[in-house]
Formats: C-alpha cells, sequence, structure tokens
C-alpha cells in the first residue's frame, strides 16, 4: 500500500482492515520511514521504503486524496510502473486510479474514481467506470473513500476466496445502514453538490494541473525531447 502527504486514511483503512482480517502481510510503503500526513491531518508511519520493499507484490495499491503531489513525484511513479509489471493485482481507492494512471498502469484499462474527478480520469485516456467496485482484468479500482472497504472485501474474495472475505467481512460487523441518502451526487442533491464543488475548488484545480503535467510529459516523452521535473 503506497502512503504520501495528503493521502486520505479511510482509503487504505478500509482495505487494510479486510486484508489483514484475511491474514494477508501488508506493507505501508513511502520514500522514506518518516511519519506521513493525511488530508486530515492523521499521522501514519510507513513499513518499508521504495528501496526495501519485496520486489514482487501480489496486490499493488494505492489509495486516493489530494494526489496532484504525487502524481508529479517521479520516485513514486518510478516505484509504482516497476511492481506494476510484476503484481498479481494492481488496485486502487478513490483518486488513487489518477496515480495509476500516470505511472501509465491504466493504459487500455476500465477504472473507478471519485465521482468528482472522473473528467480528469477520462483526461488521462482511462476508461471511467461509475461502480462502487470496477474490475477489469487484473485492474480492481474503488470509487471514493467508503468504497474501499466493498473494494477491499471484493479483492479478498478473488484473491483467497469467498469465504475468507466472508470472515474479514463478519470480523468487521460490516453490515451498513447510512443515516442518510447522501452518498452520491443523485442522493445528495445540487444544493448539497454545489456545497461540495465550492469546497474542492481549489482541489481540483490542483488536480487539473497536475493531469496537465502529466500529459505534457507523456507528449514530450513521445516526440523524443523528454525531460523530467
Amino acid at each position: 500500500m503506497l502512503l504520501f502527504n495528503d493521502h486520505t486514511t479511510l482509503d487504505f483503512i478500509g482495505p487494510h482492515t479486510a486484508f489483514a482480517g484475511a491474514g494477508m502481510k501488508v506493507h505501508l510503503i513511502s520514500s522514506t520511514l518518516e511519519p506521513v500526513v493525511s488530508d486530515t491531518g492523521v499521522t501514519i508511519t510507513p513499513t518499508v521504503t521504495f528501496d526495501d520493499c519485496p520486489a514482487r507484490l501480489d496486490i499493488l495499491f494505492v489509495p486516493g486524496g489530494s494526489v496532484d503531489k504525487v502524481m508529479l513525484d517521479s520516485a513514486a511513479i518510478a516505484f509504482l510502473a516497476d511492481r506494476g509489471a510484476t503484481a498479481s493485482y494492481i488496485t486502487s481507492v478513490c483518486t488513487g486510479s489518477l496515480v495509476l494512471a500516470a505511472a501509465g498502469l491504466l493504459d487500455g484499462y476500465r477504472a473507478a474514481t471519485h465521482w468528482s474527478t472522473r473528467d480528469h480520469l477520462a483526461r488521462l485516456g482511462v476508461e471511467v467506470s461509475t461502480e462502487r467496485v470496477c474490475i477489469d482484468r487484473n485492474r480492481f479500482s474503488g470509487g471514493g473513500v467508503t468504497a474501499g472497504i466493498d473494494f477491499g472485501l471484493t479483492v479478498t474474495a478473488h484473491a483467497l476466496g469467498e469465504t475468507t472475505a466472508k470472515f474479514a467481512q463478519l470480523a468487521m460487523e460490516y453490515d451498513p445502514m447510512p443515516p442518510l441518502d447522501a452518498g452520491s451526487p443523485q442522493g445528495a442533491g445540487p444544493e448539497v453538490v454545489a456545497q461540495f464543488h465550492e469546497w474542492a475548488v481549489k482541489a481540483d484545480d490542483n488536480l487539473r494541473n497536475s493531469v496537465s503535467r502529466v500529459l505534457e510529459q507523456r507528449t514530450a516523452a513521445g516526440s523524443g525531447t523528454a525531460g523530467s521535473s
């Protein structure tokens, strides 16, 4: 599981709880072992660095959050491209799919992301799914934030079997009954959606700029004049 500053903790904690409950060994990976800080101020300590991470991973996972910087982090992108070449499952939740796309790991694949960032994922040449959990061959991606729990159980069922996934679900007592019907733009209604867009305008601008940078780098590389930033 890749970690970086400004990630959304629930994006990976949901899957982490499912994976750990199924008995998987989980590596929390970052460039250094220095604590990383989430987009809400939660501090997480990585367990392994890019250099020390096992060369072969069964599941490569990227959470979302404010991903505009990590999309342009050459070390993180190189790590993902390297491990993604051999991983059995290449996965993400929320805007983590944009990071996978920046690493070239979603070329020719369908993937999900947070509902508010689907246009950005499409700009990167990815076929955008509106499913809560999208499966395209060995690419598994979840929608926004809470979809990570459904995603984690889905990956567990595919990797270790349905009985193991059921055990992990029972251990979490995952039996959701949302108190409100506002978990989608359709349920929340136009007024709440407008409030969300107003709140997220700066993050959306940053993400748009990062997507543009990634596309510029690809164009430069394709023309034989690639540089790095």
